[in-house]
């Protein structure tokens, strides 16, 4: 769960092991946080798992088997506290659904467009998109950079663009997108 931990409500109870790196919604790369029920912990029976690994083992020493990374677990419960004073996860929820439907909306709209991802299967954290006109994409590349926008190409299997929308991007960021994705249909 590591692109929508956190962003959306889910029932833990219904996962027997959650993991999820936290560099997207929790805090910064290289923490990991898993989420385990007791009786999952202690049924592995490969002889190759390393100590740190095993989830038991990390319980049974409070998570203080290695040394903890402190700097991150500080973010994270500046984070989580953050998340909690600011309506908790169904405020962050209604949030990124307004921020992605923001965005789906241009591109299901925009004849300059198309969305990578079946309708079903669409994220609210990552938003992937195709120019329509691939021989276009230097001017649209010039567009959105010139409004700022950072870290807009594709995601490696899918190529085109990808728009990341964790819980920390403003749904006025997104707004700059779609202005600029907007611009560039008016320019066709």
């Amino acid at each position: 769960m590591s692109s929508d931990i956190f962003s959306k409500d889910i029932n833990v109870a219904d996962f027997d092991l959650i993991y999820a790196g936290a560099q997207k919604n929790l805090g910064p790369a290289g923490a990991t946080l898993y989420i385990a029920k007791d009786e999952v912990l202690g049924k592995s029976t490969s002889p190759f798992m390393p100590t740190y690994l095993d989830l038991k083992q990390q319980v049974d020493k409070e998570s203080m088997l290695n040394t903890p990374p402190v700097f991150s677990v500080y973010v994270a419960m500046l984070n989580l506290r953050n998340l909690l004073t600011t309506g908790g996860v169904k405020a962050m929820e209604k949030k990124n659904l307004e921020k992605s439907n923001l965005l789906y909306s241009v591109i299901d709209r925009n004849s300059q467009f198309r969305g990578a991802v079946e309708t079903v299967d669409r994220s609210h954290m990552n938003i992937t998109f195709l120019l329509e006109d691939e021989s276009r994409a230097a001017e649209f590349d010039a567009l959105w950079k010139g409004a700022g926008i950072v870290g807009l190409p594709g995601h490696r299997s899918v190529g085109g663009y990808r728009a990341s929308m964790y819980n920390a991007l403003p749904l006025e960021s997104v707004q700059v997108l779609v202005d600029v994705m907007q611009e560039f249909e008016r320019k066709s």
